[in-house]
């Protein structure tokens, strides 16, 4: 089973801003290729960090307002959340080792 949430409109108030510890959400599109790209990356990075941080994908097409809100203007878009606030941001695709330090920086 995937430690990958999908983050929607609906629950993003209680699985990112109210979440009790650090949240990725992947801001993406099925029609994306860097986003193919680095989703398999995010589904390990879950499961190998998964005490420390949660992480979601949130599909920028189902969930325009959300992008919007968030000054989300290309994809893939990484947001790291703690405490309900935005605390880091990563536009465009990454290698594993470059993300994994950014959860480091931002979950400890």
């Amino acid at each position: 089973m995937s430690n990958v949430k999908t983050i929607t409109a609906d629950n993003f108030e209680s699985e990112v801003i109210k979440a009790d510890k650090p949240v990725l959400v992947d801001f993406w599109a099925p029609w994306c290729g860097p986003c193919k790209m680095i989703g398999p990356l995010i589904e390990v990075l879950a499961d190998e960090n998964a005490s420390k941080i949660g992480i979601g994908k949130l599909n920028v097409d189902e969930n325009p307002t959300l992008a919007a809100q968030y000054g989300v203007r290309g994809i893939p878009t990484l947001l790291f959340f703690k405490e309900g606030q935005e605390v880091k941001r990563i536009v465009g695709g990454q290698n594993k080792g470059q993300l994994q330090q950014a959860i480091d920086e931002v979950a400890g």
